[in-house]
């Protein structure tokens, strides 16, 4: 046995080859591999000498296949264990401090070359400098024995090494991140203070199952994995990483410990730390099928296996295969793999492991997008409780369980019907689903979508054409009502979806176009607006889907939306055919070429006509348009002619003259800042000409008196103080909030007033200003920023709410809905809107009041 024993281990490891050589009592060990001998703690060199030894034992009996895997990996970790336990016995006496063991050693599940991840808690009565020098001492002495990791305790590196059980529970309450809590399910006190360790133990277990898993928390872990798998492709070693590679050993391990997490709140037998206990429980319980749970353990072990063996020959933390045919066949050998006729040792091995790695990688997929879909399966021998599909489909993301569970059931049988790659699809729609905005409006909106077998079928065909079609539409679904809304009433747009072309952004020529289109043909006027509603709606959402897919930015965002209602205006006003020379002048955000979801069109009407009857023509041209297009037969845009000179009291139409007169003898000087975004949109190109002959000796003249700059300033700090509705909260509102839209567009159009700088939009205009020298660097930058921040929020706020909304919404369930569209967080969204407008607020103040800060 001893010679046996010797022989295997040298074949297997450099490392134990070298301690055979050099210590004389290691041949002792190999006589008595049953014996465990007991933890040397009379001194450091003892313990150090003892772990040498007991590696040993374990590793001759792993290698000699005395043990299988799961009691060589909880041999390792009770060796562990032990070293730990014994130097803080040699530095602290044992007393009120506590060691706890996190990841595979937490979990008994050590490999020869792991880490040692420890956390460590302290008695609130000892003395915390005393306790840190004990506990420093104690890791000294651990780490020669073993890479001792104390990087998963709170803040990390820069954390405390030592902490009270009050100043843990106080970081989870308050600041630990899902990765944390799941760390925590490998967390077990394995050496020190024994009822200290315990205390840990169940305040960790407390915090872990009564923290509510959210669909937030899944998205993060999620994410977590994936980055890392990014890493390792992106270092060229996906093929040959047995960890963290597709079908890899972090493939079984997150799946297990994701379904812990969502059911270990309800299913107290689930919180068990190890993974091949925690994966038979979950298969007992009806998780995980049978099957599926059996095929992954024995990949587990395999993979766990070839890890041991690649550690083994020096004890260090490989984890890749190696590259060389040569090094490969030694691995197999050492594996107990031989050649034969048809294939070396080596060729047998690799066979053998990619079998594991795509099962492991195939179930994976399963468990990691399937848990609902198994849920309401009805398979015959699981049944589980209205609790539990609750609790399932709440950490999910989906809260209305009774109708997620009818609409599944009912998208499974309709689609199946007309495509088997719809049923394999559902999985990963539902999984999509999860990680938009509100899931359960994403699923309602996919059933409506499906509703009737025509559309089930056309919704099958588009899904099979692209998958990209089905995980957008997932992503637009969840995300908006009005989306879903408008994508029923215009199901042939889905293919466009997954199409380049198609999905493009038209051009303003195209739009002009497409709406004369729309209207032109159709010689009866009740059947032209209902048919520009519809044009403008598929362009709509054309637009919002780019946006909430990120495709575009919240400039082209502005752009594209102006291109849209100014072909909406040309083709209505050219169906009219004005019988004199009639113009539309865009002001406001229509003017400045960056309208928002929500905004209005103010616009201004002049013609050309000097009688009664060209008067009653023209205003009977604009009252129509307001009618039509700003109306209820359809709705198509708010129009808002209220800038005009006198405002409501005024006609909507004027000559040249008229504006000329007002201009020069009643216009306010806060008029001329409005004026300022005057653009022509629509009508006689020659007559806008001229209008803005007569207009722009109003806004271009000589810079603003003093007077002028009161009286701006004036409505200015009206429009704070006035604007703002009751029931909104001004702490947080995007559009009249301190240093929000209102405050960056009033400083801007004052700039150019007063540095007579002409430019086109917001944010045109501040890189005008910047370049002319009238504004620094670091106020555009400041800006610009907020500006982008507020109207991209706000924008995002429209599709998310399906309605108009200015300030962040108040409520929590709300705002994290937003966040989640937006790629961040609730509290992040917060963060972000008081530090831009907090820092656009004093640049306003400065640059508008003249206020030095």
């Amino acid at each position: 046995m001893v010679d046996d024993a010797e022989s295997v281990l040298r074949n297997a490891s450099r490392s134990l080859a070298r301690l055979l050589d050099t210590d004389p009592d290691a041949h002792a060990v190999l006589e008595h591999l049953d014996q465990r001998a007991p933890v040397d703690t009379s001194s450091v060199d003892g313990l150090v000498r003892w772990k040498r030894h007991e590696f040993l034992r374990i590793a001759a009996r792993d290698l000699l296949r005395i043990d299988a895997f799961e009691p060589v990996a909880a041999a390792l970790a009770m060796m562990a264990a032990d070293v730990l336990d014994a130097a803080v016995g040699l530095t602290h006496g044992g007393e009120g401090l506590a060691v706890i063991g996190m990841g595979k050693l937490g979990g008994r599940e050590l490999n020869y070359a792991s880490d040692v991840d420890v956390m460590l808690v302290s008695d609130s009565e000892r003395d915390p400098a005393l306790v840190e020098r004990s506990a420093r001492a104690a890791i000294d002495i651990a780490r020669r024995c073993f890479r001792v990791d104390m990087n998963l305790r709170p803040e990390g590196r820069n954390g405390a090494l030592v902490r009270t059980l009050p100043s843990y529970e106080a970081y989870w309450e308050r600041w630990a991140e899902p990765w944390e809590f799941q760390a925590l399910l490998k967390a077990r006190a394995v050496g020190g203070d024994g009822s200290v360790g315990a205390a840990f133990d169940r305040a960790a277990a407390t915090h872990l199952w009564t923290r509510p898993f959210t669909a937030e928390s899944i998205r993060a872990v999620r994410a977590m994995k994936a980055r890392a798998e990014s890493d390792v492709a992106r270092r060229g070693l996906s093929d040959r990483e047995l960890k963290l590679g597709s079908g890899g050993i972090r493939d079984v391990e997150f799946a297990v410990q994701l379904l812990q997490l969502v059911h270990g709140g309800a299913d107290e037998e689930l919180r068990t730390p190890t993974t091949l206990t925690a994966l038979a429980e979950l298969a007992d319980a009806g998780y995980v099928g049978r099957h599926d749970a059996d095929q992954l353990s024995a990949a587990y072990r395999y993979l766990r296996t070839v890890e041991h063996r690649l550690q083994l020959d020096d004890e260090q933390q490989v984890h890749a295969i190696p590259a060389s045919e040569l090094e490969q066949d030694h691995l197999a050998r050492v594996l107990g793999y031989t050649g034969t006729v048809d294939a070396s040792a080596a060729q047998r091995f690799l066979r053998d492991l990619r079998s594991h790695q795509r099962t492991v990688r195939a179930i994976h997929e399963r468990l990691w997008f399937r848990p609902l879909l198994e849920a309401f399966a009805h398979d015959g021998d699981r049944i589980l409780t209205e609790e539990a599909a609750a609790a399932r489909l709440t950490a999910f993301g989906f809260s209305d369980v009774e109708r997620t569970r009818l609409a599944v059931r009912e998208l499974t049988r309709g689609l199946t019907r007309s495509s088997r790659l719809m049923q394999q699809l559902l999985p990963l729609l539902l999984d999509w689903l999860s990680a938009s905005p509100d899931p359960d409006l994403g699923l309602l909106g996919l059933r409506n979508l499906a509703s009737g077998p025509q559309r089930s079928m056309e919704l099958a065909t588009a899904f099979r054409e692209s998958p990209e079609v089905a995980q957008r539409l997932c992503r637009l679904l969840g995300t908006s009502r009005m989306l879903g809304q408008l994508l029923r009433r215009n199901p042939d747009m889905l293919e466009s979806l997954g199409d380049p072309n198609e999905m493009r952004l038209r051009s303003r020529d195209e739009l002009v176009e497409g709406t004369r289109a729309a209207v032109g043909w159709r010689p009866d006027p009740e059947e032209r607006w209902p048919a520009l509603k519809r044009f403008t709606d598929r362009e709509g959402l054309r637009i919002a889907a780019h946006d909430v897919l990120d495709l575009i930015d919240v400039s082209d965002v502005g752009g594209a939306l102006t291109n849209l209602a100014e072909a909406t205006i040309e083709a209505a006003v050219s169906a009219l055919e004005p019988t004199l020379p009639f113009a539309v002048i865009a002001l406001g955000r229509l003017g400045s070429g960056e309208l928002s979801y929500a905004s209005d069109l103010d616009i201004l009407f002049v013609y050309d006509g000097s009688t009664p009857a060209d008067f009653a023509a023209a205003e009977r041209i604009a009252t129509t348009l307001l009618r039509d297009v700003g109306g209820h037969r359809p709705h198509i845009y708010d129009l808002d002619a209220d800038l005009r000179p006198e405002g409501k009291d005024g006609p909507l139409a004027r000559t040249l003259d008229g504006f000329r007169t007002y201009y020069e003898h009643y216009a306010e000087p806060w008029e001329r800042l409005a004026m300022v975004r005057a653009r022509a949109v629509a009508g006689d190109r020659d007559l806008a000409r001229r209008f803005f002959k007569v207009l722009d000796p109003f806004v271009w003249r000589d810079e603003l008196s003093d007077s002028d700059r009161r009286e701006i300033r004036r409505v200015k700090a009206r429009i704070e103080n006035e604007r703002i509705p009751a029931n909104e909260d001004a702490q947080y509102h995007l559009k009249l909030g301190r240093g929000s839209l209102s405050d960056i567009e009033f400083a801007t159009q004052l700039l150019q007033l007063e540095h007579q700088v002409r430019g086109t939009g917001t944010i045109g205009a501040l890189d005008a200003l910047l370049a002319a020298g009238a504004l620094d660097a670091d106020d555009h930058e400041v800006l610009v920023d907020a500006y982008r921040f507020c109207e991209r929020t706000r924008n995002r706020w429209f599709l998310v709410n399906s309605a108009p909304g200015d300030t962040l919404p108040p409520q929590l369930e709300e705002l994290e809905r937003l966040a989640i569209s937006l790629g961040t967080t609730a509290q992040q969204l917060r963060d972000d809107y008081r530090r831009v407008t907090r820092r656009s607020r004093r640049v306003f103040e400065r640059l508008f009041y003249g206020r030095d800060q």
